[in-house]
């Protein structure tokens, strides 16, 4: 049975500058959790019931995958913010140069992206087949690991994420979203895509849903 995790930081730990307690409470305590509660219920005696979240993500379809997804991708979503200041590592600084131009040129693009996504979804930013990191939209549950490419940066689009504080100015949102990147969690994500290619995300899967391993 999975559970669900527990965050990183206090329900009011961002001050209302990014989000407010009450968005956190129902994204996490409610929606999440709701993710958490109809995977239990559709793997109940099914083959997926004692299978890791990574192995019924990458193997599932329908309403187990959906729920699945929707937990890994909160999970990850909920790394990517931190109410404090985080440092951007210099490896993943040069890769950004890179592959974007520039930091400002990548917040751009991401940015646009994000707002831009029709309906409900994702963005994330993946390392791609060649090694380059690469912006990328996803619908509904829908993730990066269906074509093997390795999340290091997600946003949450869907407007449970955000309409509480910013109402329909999704745009908005993002501008606060991407000033409060954990830079240190994704500059990790990144030092490990490139190293460990997809089993990253088997680890970070496993990591927090050790009860299920």
């Amino acid at each position: 049975m999975f559970n669900l995790r527990n965050l990183p930081y206090d329900k009011n730990a961002f001050n209302g500058e990014f989000i407010s307690d009450k968005t956190i409470e129902y994204h996490h305590l409610k929606h999440h959790q709701t993710y958490v509660n109809n995977l239990n219920n559709l793997i109940k005696d099914s083959p997926f019931e004692k299978k890791s979240l990574y192995d019924i993500v990458m193997n599932s379809q329908g309403g187990i995958y959906n729920n699945a997804a929707q937990i890994y991708n909160h999970d990850f979503y909920f790394d990517c913010i931190s109410p404090k200041s985080t440092k951007i590592s210099n490896e993943l600084e040069s890769a950004i140069n890179k592959d974007f131009g520039s930091i400002e040129k990548f917040r751009e693009s991401f940015i646009q992206s994000a707002t831009t996504l029709f309906g409900s979804g994702w963005c994330w930013v993946v390392l791609n087949h060649d090694k380059k990191l690469e912006i990328l939209q996803t619908s509904n549950a829908n993730t990066p690991l269906e074509s093997n490419k390795i999340p290091i940066l997600v946003v949450d689009v869907w407007e449970h994420a955000y309409y509480i504080d910013y109402k329909n100015l999704r745009a908005k949102y993002l501008e606060e979203f991407y000033k409060h990147i954990n830079w240190e969690f994704v500059s990790q994500a990144y030092e490990w895509a490139l190293k460990e290619g997809m089993n990253s995300v088997k680890f970070y899967m496993d990591d927090i849903h050790k009860e299920q391993i």
